[in-house]
Order: structure tokens, then sequence, then C-alpha cells
């Protein structure tokens, strides 16, 4: 009887092992349970935080259309996600990076829905200058080439934006000359539309790895 038990002690039965293992086993199960349904709970709320931010761009987009309603209905800008651009003829003479008095008007008007759109975001405006194709002709050799144009364009659309409200911390510009056009440089027509200023909003992050 006493070997009997030994041996019992010694080797347990297969249940009892195999209840041991089925404990592991459901133990793993409810930690991995535990875990998906974390990992759910905060996909959730991920996806939840990221569709209000949406939303919330969504409104401040629709704000800013709105507020730009009578120059996008006058055809003096146009207006594509967030983007505005205008046709360097309304703002600048033919070789010049001087505002002309409708210019000055134009971007008068568009600063303070500008400057709402960007406040308490953690985003710059970027302004952008374009040129068409054309090689500069300038008897006064103001301007080397279309780069330093554009250059020069988009910097005095700056200067224009930081005397109605805007701050040298939430705009900046950019020159970006021949290149990036939005119509092929084949007509008069095509060229007018790629001599053109962008002001366009960028996180300030996108504009440090630049």
């Amino acid at each position: 009887m006493q070997e009997e038990e030994e041996e019992l002690f010694e080797n347990p039965p297969v249940w009892a092992v195999f209840g041991d293992l089925m404990a592991g086993l459901v133990g793993i199960f409810v930690l991995f349970l535990v875990l998906a349904l974390g990992f759910q709970v905060e996909l959730a709320e991920s996806l939840q935080g990221e569709r209000q931010r949406r939303e919330a761009d969504s409104e401040r987009l629709k704000a800013l259309e709105y507020a730009l309603a009578g120059p996008l209905a006058e055809g003096r800008i146009t207006f594509t996600d967030g983007k505005i651009g205008i046709s360097g003829n309304i703002l600048f003479g033919l070789n010049s990076a001087e505002l002309q008095p409708l210019g000055v008007e134009l971007i008068r008007e568009l600063a303070e829905p500008v400057r709402r759109y960007v406040e308490n975001r953690d985003e710059l405006i970027m302004v952008s200058g374009f040129t068409d194709d054309l090689n500069i002709h300038d008897d006064n050799l103001h301007f080397m080439d279309n780069w330093e144009l554009s250059s020069k364009r988009a910097l005095t659309v700056v200067r224009e934006l930081l005397k109605h409200g805007l701050t040298q911390e939430q705009v900046f510009g950019a020159s970006f000359g021949e290149s990036q056009p939005v119509a092929p440089n084949d007509s008069e027509s095509n060229r007018i539309r790629n001599r053109r200023v962008e002001i366009a909003p960028l996180p300030r992050g996108a504009s440090r790895k630049s």
C-alpha cells in the first residue's frame, strides 16, 4: 500500500497533469483576451480622436472658405484643400515684385481669415512664388532669373501679411521659380496660370524637415 502511494506521488495521474496544462492555457488565453480588449479600446479611442480632429479641420476649412467667399466669387483667388491660389497678374506687374494696388487690397482681405485659420494651431503659413518658363527680360537687371523673381514676390506678400495681423512666427516665404507648373507652358493663358502665388498651411514639423 505504501509502495502504491509512493508510486502515485512520483507519477501523478495524467488527468492531474492535463488539468494543470489546461489551467495554464486558460490563463494565457485570458491574458491574450485582456490584451486584445485593451488594444481594441485603445484603437477605438484613437480612431475617435482622429475622427474628431478631421471633423474639426473640416469645419475650419469651411469657415475659411466662407470667409473667402467674396474674392472666390469674383475669381480673384482659387481655394483647394486649404490652399489659396492667386494669379500673379493680379498682384504684380510684368517682371515686378512690387504689389499693385489691387494686390495690396486683396492681401489685406486675405490676412484676417488666414490669421484666424492658423491661430492656436501648430502650423505655419507658407507663401510660395511661382513663375512661367520665360526668361526674365529686364533692362535694369532687377532680377537675375525666375528663382529670384519668385522669391522676391513671395517675400513681398509675406511682408504685406505681416502688416495686417500675422506674425513672423506664423508665416514664411518660399521660391519655386518655373518649377511645379500647374499647366504646360505652351500658351499665354497657361503661362498666366503658372505665374502665381500660393498661400497654404504647413505643419511646423514638415517645415523643419525641409
